[in-house]
């Protein structure tokens, strides 16, 4: 566990290696046997309270910028740090909306249906949830530069966090890959971009080769203090319900960093007792993107205790690589097909008997359409929840009188062009076109009645 007195450790999460790692040190990887890293923490000495709703007081706080943080918020759950060396810039502030109209339209009982809107965050998406925990991490390093691959929101949050703790940072994208609504975030917060031709898993695998190479550090959900931050999601959720789980939790799946970090929170919280049940997950992959869904339903991927079959990813992926395949979706932020977090996101579906599918563009937009009408935008990723909803209500797999938890990981303003696409060409039943009307005062009126 946690030396020198500290609450937390980095420890491989290959159970054959299990090798420990002081947090002062700069890891993506065990430099052991090259695996994943959790981070895991002594909670004799990380401090925990005894009941979850300890964290209520925290409100009356909010002058404190760590009581005002909704990560910080809940520090003594991810410990891993001095208070000194957090950054925050307000993150956190985010609503889970009881939204009884779309679940009527999805054939819910109201009360049941609640949307995680993670668009309020500073930046505009949940990455600033893990942002805020990996440059605290940064900072009690000594980082002076941060590099990312990217698909829109991890640049436009890491710009933003490096701005505000003084550091370089630099951004990997694709040719054509990126939703520019995002990127435009990165270029306005300073952060240099650099376009490579491939797509984000090339950039993916660039950016870590330089960050070794430059010993800069890398703010992908590769690293695990990413992850610690966006456990706070899942606690947010539980906060919202009045201190009580829900039964389903539905996210997208990307790179699978947010559903890595919410099976890991879950099963923190049921091992210190203050949470009596783990819910359910469900991770939905768009069509076009769906390494999970074809590697979980189809070949019966399992996290095995740890012992994951390396051979059936290897193989999988080589087949990519034979196809030259690239991933395709109006999703962006979820158009990855080599996801660096998949061995955690096999141990949260297992932690919390969970369930993938891949649900087709069409279903996305149409989705993305309904949770705009009904009272919350959001970017396309975010609606492949509600898109995956609608199938799970359909063949039974969840219960109309379940309660449920879509999180919804972006801000609708992230990726514009899709809405804009979809309701002026009227390609589907809930586009809203503009109608053209002449320049007559009878002619406008008749439209408007």
């Amino acid at each position: 566990m946690a030396s020198k007195g500290e609450a937390a450790c980095q420890k491989c999460i290959n159970p054959d290696c299990a090798a420990e790692f002081d947090c002062s040190q700069t890891l993506v990887k065990c430099p052991k046997c090259g695996e994943l890293l959790d981070i895991v923490y002594d909670w004799n000495k990380a401090n925990p309270p005894e009941h979850i709703s300890h964290f209520a007081r925290r409100w009356a706080g909010r002058d404190n910028r760590l009581d005002f943080s909704g990560v910080w918020r809940f520090r003594e759950l991810l410990n891993f740090c001095p208070d000194d060396h957090k950054v925050s810039i307000g993150e956190g502030q985010t609503i889970l909306q009881q939204n009884d109209d779309l679940a009527a339209e999805l054939g819910m009982q109201p009360g049941c249906l609640h949307l995680q809107y993670e668009g309020l965050n500073p930046s505009g998406s949940f990455k600033d949830n893990g942002m805020t925990a990996a440059f605290s991490h940064a900072r009690l390093v000594g980082a002076t530069a941060s590099a990312c691959a990217s698909t829109g929101n991890t640049s436009a949050s890491m710009a933003l966090y490096a701005h505000a703790c003084g550091l370089k940072c630099t951004v990997f994208i694709g040719s054509g890959r990126i939703a520019f609504g995002k990127l435009s975030q990165a270029m306005d917060f300073g952060g240099h971009t650099i376009q490579i031709r491939g797509d984000f898993d090339d950039c993916m695998r660039q950016v870590q080769d330089v960050c070794t190479r430059l010993n800069i550090y890398l703010v992908n959900s590769v690293n695990p203090f990413r992850l610690e931050g966006q456990k706070t999601i899942m606690f947010r959720i539980v906060e919202q319900l009045g201190w009580r789980v829900p039964d389903w939790v539905i996210v997208p799946g990307g790179n699978l960093g947010n559903s890595s970090a919410f099976g890991k929170a879950f099963a923190e919280l049921k091992s210190l007792g203050l949470i009596d049940r783990i819910p359910r997950l469900a991770v939905i992959n768009a069509q076009g993107a769906r390494t999970l869904a074809d590697l979980y339903n189809d070949h019966n991927l399992r996290w095995n205790d740890g012992r994951v079959d390396q051979s059936v990813i290897d193989a999988y992926y080589a087949d990519l690589t034979a196809k030259n395949f690239s991933p395709h979706t109006c999703a962006s932020a979820i158009e990855i097909s080599r996801p660096v977090n998949l061995k955690k996101c096999l141990r949260a579906l297992d932690v919390c008997n969970g369930v993938v599918l891949a649900v087709p563009d069409e279903e996305i937009v149409d989705a993305k359409a309904l949770v705009g009408r009904y009272g919350l935008g959001c970017e396309p990723a975010s609606a492949a929840t509600v898109a995956g909803l609608r199938h799970m209500l359909g063949n039974g797999t969840i219960e109309p009188e379940e309660t449920v938890a879509c999180v919804l990981t972006g801000h609708q303003l992230k990726d514009p062009n899709v809405t804009v696409t979809y309701h002026k060409d009227n390609m589907g039943p809930f586009s809203n076109p503009p109608v053209e009307a002449p320049n007559d005062l009878e002619s406008i009126i008749r439209l408007m009645q």
